[in-house]
């Protein structure tokens, strides 16, 4: 794609108009169903408190009877009044990975990119789910000013990169030049791409971080995060014996070496690293660097661990305005992602309300 004008990519901590969820079904890949559905509807509780939200399903009816019964288990309210539905085929629910990234252009434009989602480098089928920006578009979830722009044949998911929303982009390099994405492209190439699309400054790249059992190919969304333009939240690992020990040290080495705009170091914030929880004797991707922040809240992905309430205090530091929330999220452990994963939010002005 070719740029005209300076775009802007948000930061997560704007103001939005809401948050997108694609809900679970029986033909998708969970394990234990009932207690994934169980997570979304936490989920969707939290984030309604404080805005609106968006849940895609193959089956509206069916998502809505799932909603209503665990509601009601819960002892909770959920205002189905807020929640603006849409239909679609589904492989997965990865709203992350496969929901548009959204982009203001140099005059204040507002633009959805639709990029090609191909299954983390071609690792699952996404036939379905890399349509479902253009079915939700077609079916009026934007603003009538907002354009859909085709990414194609650029491969990228939110999940990969992360915005200070003033220029600088935060990524890795595992991820992006995975040769299951953009083969044909080199990084020098694949930076190129991301400045011209998102209209950046600069990218950070991160060489080291990926956590066992992640099948994304190291998602920065579960390493590294801004908080502010100066502020960077990380996972830490300070266990010796974990054999993960080396490779963190050395991403927090990077991080270390980092510089704002202006040449200062980032503010670097240690968020604990989670304690090993296993399926079968497989070690899953747990981390809290998943959060979601949201509208006078951050959502942070809990593990049922005494580290749920050290990530929730450290985070409730670095956003004193907001209120920090832990979510349960073990049961979407089993797919191998959390919280940020499975939410794509939309600037305030981009979804259409009822």
């Amino acid at each position: 794609m070719t740029g005209t004008g300076k775009r802007r990519l948000p930061a997560e901590w704007e103001e939005q108009s809401g948050v997108q969820l694609t809900w679970p079904h029986g033909d998708t890949e969970w394990y234990q169903l009932d207690k994934v559905l169980e997570c979304y509807v936490d989920i969707a509780y939290n984030i309604l408190r404080f805005e609106p939200l968006m849940i895609v399903a193959r089956d509206i009816d069916e998502a809505k009877s799932d909603i209503a019964r665990i509601a009601e288990k819960k002892g909770i309210s959920i205002d189905m009044e807020r929640i603006m539905f849409y239909q679609a085929d589904l492989n997965d629910t990865w709203a992350r990975d496969h929901g548009a990234i959204s982009v203001y252009g140099e005059n204040g434009e507002k633009y959805v990119f639709d990029f090609v989602f191909n299954g983390w480098g071609l690792k699952f089928a996404s036939n379905y789910d890399n349509q479902i920006t253009k079915s939700v578009f077609r079916d009026g979830a934007f603003e009538d000013d907002v354009l859909g722009v085709d990414m194609r044949p650029f491969v990228l998911e939110g999940g990969s990169i992360d915005s200070d929303g003033q220029g600088t982009l935060l990524t890795t390099t595992e991820c992006l030049c995975s040769v299951n994405r953009n083969e044909y492209l080199d990084k020098d190439e694949i930076e190129n791409e991301l400045k011209t699309a998102f209209g950046l400054d600069r990218v950070l790249w991160l060489d080291f971080g990926q956590i066992i059992g992640d099948d994304t190919d190291a998602h920065v969304d579960t390493l590294a995060r801004f908080c502010s333009p100066d502020t960077i939240a990380y996972v830490s690992c300070e266990d010796i014996n974990d054999p993960q020990y080396e490779e963190f040290s050395s991403m927090m080495l990077q991080l270390q070496s980092f510089r704002t705009p202006d040449g200062r170091p980032y503010r670097l914030v240690p968020l604990p690293f989670a304690d090993p929880i296993y399926l079968d004797g497989y070690r899953l991707p747990a981390t809290y660097a998943n959060f979601l922040i949201i509208n006078g809240a951050v959502l942070v992905p809990g593990t049922g661990s005494p580290k749920d309430e050290t990530a929730r205090k450290t985070l409730q530091e670095v956003f004193p305005d907001r209120e920090v929330i832990v979510v349960d999220c073990r049961a979407l452990l089993s797919g191998h992602g959390a919280l940020h994963c499975v939410t794509m939010q939309y600037p305030k002005g981009f979804l259409r309300m009822k």
